[in-house]
């Protein structure tokens, strides 16, 4: 019969812990990226939606030349739509990745934690072993 337990506790803090952190991070970066892409992609289609009506409306060649005219201030509105989108983007990618790294840290100090704690276990067990094994032979 073995002596040897299994430490739940360890596998928790070295394997299950950290692997459900990061699929929690992943998940809630996931859920803000597709937000933050919903809330663009329903922008650029009212701003498509609304120049549509806006050329149904001409009529006449003043109403045309009112229609072309605006079409500068719309291309100008996306532009500056489409760079804060890709700034919201690239602020998500970086706080996912700096969060991860924090993760990352702390889990390779958990797991060192765990590895030392199990060395001075098993160093304790194995001194309080030799004496008995050398009584027994």
């Amino acid at each position: 019969m073995s002596n040897f337990n299994f430490d739940t506790k360890q596998f928790e803090t070295m394997m299950f812990g950290p692997a459900r952190a990061f699929a929690a991070l992943s998940v809630d970066f996931t859920e803000k990226l597709v937000n933050t892409q919903l809330e663009a992609a329903k922008a650029y289609t009212d701003t498509g939606v609304a120049q549509l009506r806006s050329l149904v409306e001409v009529k006449d060649a003043e109403g045309l030349k009112s229609y072309m005219e605006g079409q500068q201030n719309v291309a100008t509105e996306f532009t500056e739509r489409l760079k804060a989108d890709a700034g919201k983007v690239v602020a998500l990618q970086q706080d996912f990745a700096k969060d991860s790294q924090k993760l990352t840290e702390e889990n390779v100090q958990k797991a060192q934690e765990v590895v030392k704690e199990s060395t001075e276990t098993a160093t304790k067990a194995s001194k309080e072993a030799a004496p008995k094994a050398a009584k027994a032979s």
